[in-house]
């Protein structure tokens, strides 16, 4: 047990996310196909429980042990993880996986661009949003889902306050004992919806055994890699970094679920990858060109 407990945070910062943005794609292609036995709000729910229940078992957290302190920054990052995962799985209902994602990317971009304040940054905002515009024309009806559109944005705005809250966590709570008390958090936020929508099923072993894989592939994993970077890593650089993750999406989407994007689509992951990569390179610019003056 010691040795998985030193495993995690000798990982380094960017190979961990890198690690975490594929599980979890693959992961999210998976709990697709789940759907239509479980509802999103169910594997939603059966996705976050049993991650929770898998990582106090691996890592057995000293949860007692956690301050009034630990908790006020426990708590909202629980609360957002949870609505993050169960707002995002409803998007991929009405859309496929690579666009919801792009669409989703919108919080961390905005995050971003709101801890860059440079007036440069305007031109990567204008990229972002032509490849939102470009997104619209897909499917053979050549609309937008709006409500689809509308919950992966929402998606979009609990991610960004993932990475700040995340954030105050890895600062505050030693070793991955942040992670599981903020799992356990989203287990309670999203498991009421999921009864109400999948009820007794989600016992079942068939569905135990898929939603125990979606776990370890889309929560347990990429989340305990993530808060290795989180550690390491400033929030707007880690919001950055995640630049390829629309792209990863894609790719699971077309290897695993078979959905193809049209032209315009994928140049719409490729504008708001570009944007993201553009604020990363002129933050990096104003750090650089900030410390001789120091």
């Amino acid at each position: 047990m010691p040795r998985v407990r030193r495993a995690l945070p000798a990982l380094p910062p960017v190979p961990a996310l890198l690690l975490s943005m594929v599980s979890i794609q693959g992961g999210a292609a998976f709990a697709k196909t789940l759907f239509p036995a479980l509802g999103a709000a169910g594997t939603t729910a059966l996705r976050v429980t049993l991650a929770a229940a898998l990582l106090s078992l691996v890592f057995r957290p000293r949860l007692r042990a956690l301050t009034p302190e630990a908790w006020r920054a426990v708590l909202p990052y629980g609360v957002a993880l949870g609505l993050m995962n169960l707002s995002f799985y409803l998007a991929l209902t009405r859309l496929p996986l690579g666009l919801a994602v792009t669409l989703e990317f919108v919080g961390p971009l905005v995050l971003s661009l709101a801890l860059s304040r440079r007036i440069q940054d305007l031109l990567w905002v204008a990229l972002a949003a032509l490849g939102i515009v470009l997104i619209a024309p897909h499917g053979g009806g050549g609309h937008l889902d709006l409500l689809g559109a509308g919950l992966a944005l929402t998606a979009g705005a609990f991610w960004a306050l993932y990475i700040l809250t995340g954030g105050a966590v890895g600062r505050r709570v030693p070793g991955v004992t942040g992670v599981v008390a903020g799992m356990i958090v989203a287990a309670v936020v999203t498991l009421p919806f999921g009864i109400a929508t999948a009820g007794v099923t989600l016992l079942a072993p068939s569905a135990l055994l898929a939603g125990l894989a979606v776990a370890v592939l889309s929560s347990a994993l990429p989340y305990s890699l993530e808060m290795v970077a989180l550690r390491a890593l400033p929030a707007r650089v880690f919001g950055v970094l995640m630049s390829v993750e629309p792209a990863i999406a894609a790719l699971s989407g077309l290897l695993f679920l078979h959905e193809r994007l049209s032209v315009l689509q994928w140049l719409a992951i490729l504008c708001v990858i570009s944007a993201s990569v553009g604020i990363s390179l002129s933050g990096e610019r104003q750090v650089v060109e900030a410390e001789p003056a120091n």
